[in-house]
């Protein structure tokens, strides 16, 4: 059933506007801002390359071949069995459950990035997991996302809400087969002296299109670890929009991606400080290969009376062949006089040095390659202080690696 509008509807904005259908089942005020979501979406079409945030990246495909959702089947595994003081469900248990919650979940989208309004119209599947203060989880909370809709897009919306003094750690992972696309926006509340740490480990299909999207806010002392790793999928974006509220807050934001053939990876990071003393430490390493293109655009903003700042970002690539193309684009923006902040970025071959040493040492050629490649994007990774989570990871490396070979 298809919505009815009266203003101009971006073409490429119509088949999904063809796929709203409104749920008899959800109160009034979700329907209400779900329409309102799909209006922003319908005015505002796709970005083009003229976005500044989306320059890197070819949307042509999707706009040619559009995925329009289908009706949402359960896409997440969740863990069962939590300590006491931790609630987690899906979002649809949420909405019933803890409307709460979803309502800021709901409320927190910005309605000036597309995709995240496209998702507000039609999310159907994602979690919320709320901690109460004081908490403080041992083990690490793993949710799976595995894709099932092969021809259609995916849209999932998910909020993590620590209270005072908790600390969590929580490990996604993407993956499916086929072609689809997967829309996933998330919002962080990380309150007074609590401590989020968030992996991300992105492995769709070589048909896939992946967009994910978080808005964090982090309250007075309160600390945001997040690395993101990016190995599989044909066009995959991550943008990460984080917001030090508090005074001495602590953000870390580490990344890696590997792309081949012709597949097209970007990380996409603004990190804003708005109070005194906030610390900030950004560490994304790429790898191209191929005609793979890969791209990393970081913006951190010092905003006025942002005293006493910390805030130091690294991008470093490389490249495998003629073909393959990386664009790191660092950039600050600083309003306040009491700080400290550099960013740099380079974009290099394999060390031709190394490589002879490890060839002169009889390792084969394409053997001493691989090495070098798994040791440069180490790095990110090892700086994971879980055991098992950093094994797991680069465990997943190695074998992308080993694919890598055979493209």
């Amino acid at each position: 059933m298809s919505a009815v509008v009266d203003f101009p509807v971006k073409p490429e904005a119509r088949p999904y506007l063809d796929a709203f259908a409104e749920s008899a089942g959800e109160p009034e005020w979700l329907r209400a801002a779900r329409r309102h979501s799909l209006d922003r979406f319908i005015k505002l079409g796709f970005p083009t390359r003229r976005s500044e945030n989306w320059r890197y990246l070819d949307l042509q495909p999707l706009e040619k071949n559009p995925l329009p959702p289908v009706a949402p089947s359960q896409n997440s595994v969740l863990p069962s069995g939590l300590p006491s003081g931790v609630w987690l469900r899906p979002i649809r248990a949420a909405i019933a459950e803890r409307p709460e919650l979803v309502r800021v979940l709901v409320a927190t989208a910005d309605f000036e990035q597309p995709f995240a309004t496209l998702n507000g119209a039609f999310f159907a599947n994602g979690f919320v997991l709320d901690i109460a203060p004081g908490v403080v989880v041992e083990r690490p909370i793993e949710i799976v996302h595995a894709a099932g809709d092969a021809g259609a897009s995916l849209h999932t919306r998910s909020l993590i809400n620590l209270g005072a003094g908790s600390y969590v750690t929580v490990l996604e992972s993407y993956s499916g087969n086929a072609r689809y696309w997967r829309n996933d926006v998330a919002v962080w509340r990380i309150a007074e002296g609590a401590a989020l740490t968030r992996i991300a480990l992105v492995e769709e299909s070589a048909e896939a299109v992946h967009f994910g999207e978080v808005a964090a806010t982090l309250g007075a002392n309160a600390k945001l670890d997040g690395f993101v790793c990016l190995l599989g999928g044909g066009t995959v974006r991550h943008e990460a929009s984080v917001a030090l509220a508090g005074d001495g807050a602590v953000c870390r934001i580490d990344g890696a991606f590997l792309v081949s053939g012709r597949e097209e990876a970007n990380i996409v990071t603004t990190i804003d400080h708005q109070a005194i003393g906030g610390t900030t430490s950004e560490l994304i390493k790429g790898v191209a290969a191929g005609r793979g293109h890969g791209a990393f655009q970081g913006r951190i903003v010092v905003r006025e009376g942002a005293q006493r700042t910390d805030a130091r970002q690294t991008s470093r690539n490389l490249i495998l062949g003629r073909r393959a193309v990386i664009d790191t684009k660092p950039e600050l923006e600083i309003l306040a006089d009491d700080v400290k902040c550099a960013h740099g970025a380079s974009v290099g071959d394999l060390d031709e040095a190394a490589l002879f040493y490890l060839r002169a040492r009889g390792i084969p050629t394409e053997e001493a390659r691989r090495l070098l490649v798994e040791g440069f994007l180490r790095e990110p990774i090892e700086g994971i202080a879980d055991p098992a989570i950093r094994d797991h990871l680069l465990r997943r490396l190695s074998l992308r690696l080993a694919r890598l070979k055979s493209e």
